[in-house]
């Protein structure tokens, strides 16, 4: 960043990391923190919107994932002894009662008392468990949590992949099954871009941490498919849902995931050490996120999706916590667009008074209006519900705005 950046917008960025720690260490790890289940063992994986914990609902393997990796990240940033075992005790979990030792990979969902429910393997669920792992792995040195993940890549490049990109669901043996779990809006969908993007997401995390040449490959190839397949170009943003050759099946513009998108991409290729060998990419992201503040932020926060050309106003935790990490992002990019820094601090701010959740013992509603007004119908957690999204929010920028002030 440049050296002359003027005082005001240090100070921003400044405000915006300060109060983002705060956050952090004062809502999102404490709220989760209750979560525990010291009898069964994971986290519990439902609070209605009452506040009112189920502790004998089901345990998703997804929530597990991003709770282990939310720990580990959470620790990284911290270094307190009490996120590391909390992450100790995610990954107990998940090793001992995740997996399938018999047939590989990690199941869709386990029983409150950690027995096999949903026993189908997603190739968006392997994912994750990568990700979780690979970080796990860089917060606590240990060799078995490398190596599961490393298990989990060959898994899925072995069983849950083709010619052209990466399948979707199977079943406990990997037998192609029907995609239905990441299908949505009416379409049964063959591949989709969420799932690619959470196999992007989760290599970059393992090339980070092990080097792996191989996992390199698969990120190269994956940024291809991304320019070449999965961008429309006339459109100025992703297609979403696809048929087995990759052919768009549904006119959805994904506002929360392109701005996810746009700065997963730039960090792989940051990881990488490839912005310049990948000028097009990098060029892409910068179109995504420029497209999305144009259509989709109203100077305060984002609207959720457009299907067809009718838009989905209402505001979605995840899609609020992408934005402020991706306008961040591109802010980062070239500092001399000041719109794009501003929009960060609007979405937080959105986030702060209507997002946030202030009862005692919450933390983020599931989505609200475009007015602000909460959704009673939906809960606190779920197995979708999870500190994955505002999490890594406090965490990305904090690590950039320590990074350039």
């Amino acid at each position: 960043m440049k050296q002359n950046m003027e005082q005001d917008t240090k100070a921003k960025l400044h405000t915006l990391s300060k109060e983002m720690k705060q956050h952090l260490k004062s809502v999102i790890i404490p709220f989760w923190k209750n979560l525990r289940d010291d009898r069964y063992g994971g986290f519990y994986g439902y609070m209605n919107y009452d506040l009112k914990i189920d502790k004998e609902a089901d345990k998703g393997c997804i929530l597990n994932s991003r709770i282990l990796w939310f720990f580990s990240n959470a620790y990284l940033l911290l270094k307190e002894e009490s996120l590391m075992k909390e992450a100790v005790h995610a990954y107990r979990f998940m090793q001992e009662k995740c997996m399938d030792h018999k047939n590989g990979g990690i199941y869709w969902a386990m029983t409150f008392d950690g027995k096999p429910l949903e026993t189908i393997k997603h190739t968006y669920n392997q994912a994750f468990a990568i990700y979780a792992l690979a970080s796990y792995y860089d917060a606590s040195c240990d060799q078995e949590a490398l190596k599961s993940a490393m298990d989990l890549f060959e898994l899925i490049e072995g069983k849950c992949r083709d010619e052209i990109g990466y399948l979707e669901a199977f079943d406990e043996k990997f037998n192609e099954i029907d995609n239905e779990k990441l299908s949505e809006n009416g379409v049964i969908a063959d591949k989709t871009m969420n799932t690619l993007l959470h196999v992007f997401e989760a290599y970059t995390e393992l090339y980070r941490v092990s080097k792996e040449e191989k996992v390199r490959i698969c990120l190269e190839e994956m940024l291809h498919t991304f320019s070449e397949k999965v961008f429309n170009p006339k459109l100025r943003r992703q297609e979403v849902f696809f048929d087995q050759k990759l052919n768009s099946i549904l006119d959805l513009h994904s506002y929360g995931h392109d701005i996810e998108t746009a700065w997963l991409i730039d960090r792989g290729l940051e990881v990488l050490g490839a912005q310049e060998e990948h000028g097009r990419i990098g060029e892409i992201t910068a179109i995504l996120t420029a497209e999305i503040y144009k259509v989709a932020f109203d100077g305060h926060s984002l609207a959720n999706e457009a299907e067809k050309g009718v838009v989905n106003e209402d505001r979605i935790w995840w899609v609020q916590a992408e934005t402020v990490v991706g306008f961040l992002n591109g802010f980062l990019k070239n500092t001399n667009d000041i719109k794009y820094l501003t929009a960060a601090s609007e979405t937080w701010e959105f986030i702060k008074e209507y997002l946030w959740d202030k009862r005692k013992k919450s933390e983020w509603f599931w989505k609200v209006t475009k007015e602000g007004v909460s959704a009673s119908d939906k809960p606190i957690v779920e197995p979708w519900k999870c500190p994955y999204h505002n999490g890594r929010m406090c965490f990305e920028v904090i690590r950039r705005i320590e990074n350039v002030t």
